[in-house]
C-alpha cells in the first residue's frame, strides 16, 4: 500500500519550499500519494490539487474581514477532505494562523495522522502563546531557524532545525562573471545598493529616506556608485528616486538581486528576508523600517513586542552584527553615521564580514528541503496504521 501526503501552502514562500520539498519526497518515495493546496510551483510537480492556493491570497485588514465567510467555508472544505482522505502525513508550510487553527481541529478528531508544521510561526517575537497548544496538537515542527528549538524545551515537542532555504538558493545560484559591464557600472568602483522592500507601505515609508542618505554619500564619496533593487512597484521606485536625483539611476530587477549582492560593497536596506540574504553575501548592511507612532504603540503595548533586536542576522547572531534603525531611530543622522562609518573605515568593513561569515556557521550547511524530507520520512515509516490506496481523491474542493 503506497503512502499518502497531504501539504498545505497559502503563500507563494510556501509553494516555493513545498515544491522542493515534493520534489526529494518523490525521489525517495516514487509511489507515493501527494495531495495539497498549491501554488504554481506545487502544481508543476504533478500532484493531486485540491484547492488552488490563490483563493488565500488576501491581503489588508479589511479584506481579510469581507472574505472571512469564504476563508471558514475553505478551512471547512480541507477539514472534511483531510478527515474522508485520511493522508498519514499532513504538512503545513507557514501561513500560520490558519494551519494552528486547522491542526488544533484535527487534533481533536484523534485521527491516525502525523502533523507537521515546516517552518514556525514567530513565537519569538510575539505571541508566545501559541508555544503550548503547538505542543499538543503537532507531532513534528520543521524549523528554518536554528535559535527556535530552545523556545519549545520545556515542551515534548519534537523540533528539528532543517537548515535555512537562503542557503540552498544562494549556493545554487548561479552568479555571472561579467554583471556589473552588463549593467553599465565600473569595475573598480564600490557599489552602494539600496533595498527598499516589496511592499508599496514600505517603499514610500523608507526609500525617500534611504535616498536622502545615498544622496549625501555619494557626495562626501564621489568614487561611490548607487543602484537600487526593485523587486516589485518599480514606477514607484522610479518616481521617488526621480524626486531626489536628477540625473538617472541605476534600477536593477530583484531576479538580479543575488548577482547585485556579490557585487555590492555597502547596503541600505528596509528589513525583511533581504537583510539575511545580504548577510550570506557578507555586505556591510544599514537595517531600516519606518514604523508610525500607531504602529509602534501598537506593537509595545497591545502586542508587547521585546526584543533586543528586529533585523534578522543580528536576531540569529545574538548581537548587533548590522546596524539597524526603527521607529524613532529611523533619522538621517543616524542612518549616514552607521553608513559613514562603513565608508571611511576599513576595519568596520572588514568585522562586519568576518561576523557574516560566523552567522553562516551558524546556520550550517544543510540544504532545508532534503532534511525536511527526511524527517518526514521517519513519520512515514513509523506510521502503524493502514495507509490508503493509491487513488485518486475522493472529491476535489470547488473554487468558493
Amino acid at each position: 500500500m503506497s503512502k499518502h501526503i497531504f501539504v498545505f501552502a497559502g503563500e507563494h514562500s510556501g509553494d516555493l519550499l513545498g515544491s522542493s520539498l515534493i520534489q526529494n519526497l518523490k525521489n525517495e518515495h516514487p509511489n507515493l500519494r501527494i495531495s495539497a493546496v498549491a501554488g504554481p510551483k506545487m502544481r508543476a510537480e504533478n500532484i493531486d490539487c485540491i484547492l488552488p492556493m490563490e483563493k488565500f491570497q488576501v491581503m489588508g485588514f479589511f479584506d481579510i474581514i469581507s472574505y472571512l465567510p469564504k476563508l471558514i467555508s475553505q478551512f471547512r472544505n480541507i477539514r472534511k477532505w483531510i478527515i474522508k482522505n485520511k493522508p498519514d502525513v499532513c504538512i503545513f508550510i507557514d501561513y500560520a494562523e490558519f494551519s494552528l487553527l486547522m491542526q488544533k481541529s484535527l487534533k481533536k478528531k484523534n485521527l491516525p495522522i502525523k502533523l507537521v508544521q515546516y517552518v514556525s510561526p514567530s513565537v519569538w517575537a510575539w505571541r508566545a502563546r501559541r508555544i503550548k497548544p503547538m505542543s499538543k496538537s503537532l507531532d513534528l515542527l520543521l524549523s528554518i531557524l536554528p535559535f527556535e528549538k530552545e523556545f519549545f524545551s520545556k515542551t515534548s515537542l519534537p523540533v528539528q532545525y532543517v537548515g535555512n532555504p537562503l542557503i540552498t538558493k544562494k549556493e545554487s545560484y548561479t552568479y555571472l562573471s561579467n554583471w556589473r559591464q552588463k549593467n553599465n557600472l565600473s569595475e573598480k568602483k564600490p557599489i552602494l545598493a539600496i533595498f527598499p522592500g516589496s511592499r508599496t507601505h514600505e517603499i514610500q515609508r523608507n526609500l525617500p529616506l534611504q535616498l536622502q542618505v545615498a544622496k549625501k554619500a555619494l557626495e562626501d564619496h564621489p568614487n561611490l556608485q548607487m543602484v537600487l533593487s526593485a523587486s516589485s512597484h518599480s514606477d514607484l521606485i522610479e518616481k521617488v528616486s526621480a524626486q531626489h536625483f536628477t540625473k538617472p539611476i541605476t534600477i536593477i530587477n530583484a531576479t538580479s538581486n543575488y548577482n547585485l549582492m556579490k557585487n555590492t560593497d555597502f547596503a541600505l536596506a528596509t528589513s525583511g528576508t533581504v537583510t539575511l540574504e545580504l548577510a550570506l553575501h557578507k555586505v556591510p548592511t544599514i537595517v531600516t523600517f519606518a514604523i508610525t507612532k500607531k504602529d509602534l504603540f501598537l506593537a509595545r503595548r497591545v502586542l508587547r513586542i521585546r526584543m533586543p533586536y528586529f533585523a534578522l542576522p543580528n536576531i540569529i547572531f545574538k548581537k548587533e552584527l548590522f546596524p539597524e534603525f526603527f521607529g524613532p531611530n529611523f533619522t538621517f543622522d543616524n542612518i549616514y553615521n552607521a553608513l559613514n562609518a562603513y565608508l571611511s573605515q576599513k576595519k568596520c568593513s572588514r568585522d562586519v564580514s568576518s561576523n557574516c561569515s560566523k552567522l553562516s556557521a551558524i546556520l550550517g550547511t544543510q540544504n532545508a528541503s532534503i532534511c525536511a524530507s527526511e524527517q518526514i520520512t521517519i513519520l512515514l515509516n513509523s506510521r502503524t496504521c493502514e495507509s490508503p490506496s493509491n487513488k485518486s481523491p475522493e472529491f476535489i474542493i470547488q473554487s468558493q
